[in-house]
């Protein structure tokens, strides 16, 4: 008598939520393909919670266009020194129609608001993330 195998187990994919859809169009298919790729059993439920909360219930919001999301998010990650966020977010601010003046600016204005260091880890941050973009702010244009 040959053992009896368990049924095969069929993953049937669910939609992405709501969150999850607005996650993938500010932050970008790839961005969040590699978070949700990386997350393993421990961190998955954090990356559920940041696609449920921060994109669901605040970025699905009405009161603010996604730019002004982005611009006001860049500004916080900036301010409170979470560069590593910034840089997905400053693609994000691109994505939702925000031009390189404009982060320049929101950057600099963080300076008087939340103090130089901040200021100039942002600009850090954000010459790496303009490099590695393949982006030059010479090419931007004067507004």
């Amino acid at each position: 008598m040959s053992p009896t195998l368990p049924p095969p187990v069929v993953q049937v994919a669910t939609p992405p939520s709501p969150g999850e859809q607005r996650r993938r169009q500010v932050m970008g298919d790839a961005f969040v393909d590699r978070a949700l790729a990386g997350a393993n059993a421990f961190t998955q439920p954090l990356q559920a919670h940041i696609s449920e909360h921060a994109w669901g219930s605040t970025w699905l919001r009405e009161g603010l266009a996604l730019k002004q999301r982005s611009l006001c998010t860049v500004a916080m990650l900036a301010a409170l020194g979470h560069t590593n966020e910034l840089k997905g977010h400053l693609r994000g601010a691109i994505n939702n129609g925000a031009t390189l003046v404009e982060l320049r600016e929101v950057l600099l204005h963080v300076a008087p608001y939340a103090g130089v260091p901040a200021a100039v880890a942002a600009f850090r941050a954000a010459s790496e993330w303009l490099a590695a973009e393949g982006l030059s702010f010479d090419d931007a244009p004067s507004e």
